[in-house]
């Protein structure tokens, strides 16, 4: 997509420009209503709801074809549910999430008292990725609209038709100076981070994070980064691989890999290596019987995308690895559609750039390891994963894994599915990212928590003043019994 603009209600303008136009804007109306009341958020939140209800079809559609062919059963779950789910969630608790919270006072204090306030921050921009467009773009938002926030989003240029009915859309029910979203390509991403937002969430690539993050240091801006890396699955000796691989498998094939918490590679007991390429292939059959033509199995979507997972293959079959394919097609790209077979990957190395690069993509390499230590080890040398899985039966080496690695999440014997739970925060850690959100805790991350102490007119603190004198002594006697 050429790297041009467009906003809503805002025309014939530079990027620059335009967004700061925009922001302007908002931050006006913002300025007339910085505590908007329950039933104005709960308003905002439900017009997102009927966007989604409305216009599910065009939605499925568009996304399908700037993949060239995604699996419209997979739209639903890994785009639309998930916001229904988000907006039913917040609809039900955020009179609780909004009301000032007591804190305790020390009895040094009293009777004097403290309250927490949660107050919007003002205007939220959103930049979101092309591999789940919608989710991506208005989980963030739901949100940010909850907290009373106004909210920019700039969806990915990589999906174009997606972006610019998410705009149009958007415009039928909201007006600019609430929910806006802006369309164009990386001259327009680059400037929308450049913005001086109240608080700016990215979701993408390590790569980009970092210069997003640089941006947004020049204004102060505070950042949320959802990233991604290299998550692992650990296979344990105890691991039941007819009840795990399959949900290994299902977890990896989903939008054909390209999802930030797919599992990246695994970490097989060497007990099970004989039997795990087996069941890999009986799960795999099971879901595809084929892959060309399959509306189920989601295109790899773009071109350039489809040549560098070609091109990790390449690297690791040069390098001595044993590619596994798991069907009997052979990738295909036709038009518009890049259909890419899965493949297990044995005998894996560091030199090898799908154990550098996170994949994204149905690729998933094999690493064996005899004891747990070594497995360990391996994931503590790299950089800290936004989510970790572990398949087995033994709880102390279950406890092991969850104390002695650091990882944004965890699911247990599955994958992916702790991203699903509306009442845990979603974040990475260090390269993976920083902050979170979801249910409440994206409610708080677009959200100043303000302490704000009541002083009574019977407090002691008067006394602490000068002239100290004897007075002071006796007062600090005292204070240093109750503290």
């Amino acid at each position: 997509m050429a790297d041009s603009l467009a906003l809503t209600a805002v025309a014939d303008v530079s990027p620059a420009d335009g967004l700061r136009t925009l922001l302007d804007r908002q931050r006006a109306a913002f300025a007339h209503d910085m505590l908007p009341s329950l039933e104005e958020r709960l308003d905002r939140i439900t017009r997102i709801l009927d966007i989604t209800e409305q216009h599910r079809t065009a939605l499925i559609d568009a996304i399908s074809a700037d993949f060239g062919g995604r699996s419209a059963h997979e739209t639903i779950l890994g785009d639309l549910f998930g916001v229904i789910a988000d907006v039913k969630h917040t609809r039900r608790h955020l009179k609780a999430w909004m009301a000032p919270r007591s804190l305790p006072t020390h009895l040094v204090f009293r009777p004097s008292y403290n309250r927490l306030l949660r107050q919007p921050l003002g205007v939220v921009g959103i930049v979101s990725p092309w591999n789940y467009p919608y989710f991506l773009a208005m989980t963030p938002a739901i949100g940010a609209l909850a907290a009373g926030n106004r909210v920019m989003v700039k969806p990915s240029e990589i999906t174009p038709r997606f972006s610019q009915l998410l705009a149009e859309i958007v415009a039928q029910k909201f007006s600019p100076e609430e929910f806006a979203v802006v369309t164009g390509g990386p001259d327009a991403g680059r400037a929308f981070s450049e913005l001086p937002f109240d608080h700016l969430l990215y979701t993408g690539s390590t790569q980009v994070g970092r210069l997003v993050a640089q941006a947004a240091a020049k204004n102060l801006t505070p950042v949320t980064l959802e990233l991604g890396g290299k998550s692992p699955a650990i296979i344990d000796e105890t691991a039941n691989l007819k009840l795990g691989v399959p949900r290994l498998m299902r977890s990896k094939l989903f939008n054909a890999g390209q999802t930030c918490v797919a599992p990246d590679y695994v970490l097989l007991h060497e007990s099970h290596v004989a039997a795990f390429e087996g069941e890999v292939r009986a799960a795999t059959g099971k879901m595809y019987p084929s892959f060309m033509p399959n509306p189920d199995y989601t295109s790899i979507v773009t071109d350039r995308h489809f040549a560098r997972l070609t091109e990790l293959l390449k690297d690791a079959e040069a390098r001595g690895a044993r590619i596994v394919k798991l069907g009997a097609d052979t990738d295909t790209q036709t038009g518009n559609r890049r259909a890419m077979v899965p493949s297990l990957v044995f005998g894996v190395d560091d030199t090898m750039r799908l154990m550098q690069e996170e994949i994204f993509g149905p690729i998933l390499p094999v690493k064996t390891y005899r004891q747990l230590d070594e497995a360990l080890d391996y994931i503590n040398a790299h950089e800290r994963p936004l989510a970790l899985y572990w398949f087995g039966d033994n709880k102390r080496s279950q406890d092991r894994v969850l104390t002695e690695t650091i990882s944004g999440g965890v699911t247990i014997n599955d994958c992916v599915m702790h991203i699903s739970q509306l009442d845990s925060p979603f974040g990475g850690v260090g390269a993976s990212g920083t902050g979170s959100y979801h249910g409440e805790y994206g409610f708080r991350t677009f959200s100043k928590e303000k302490p704000i102490f009541f002083q009574s007119k019977w407090a002691g603190g008067n006394k602490l003043r000068p002239p100290y004198g004897a007075r002071f002594a006796k007062l600090e006697k005292i204070m240093r019994k109750l503290i």
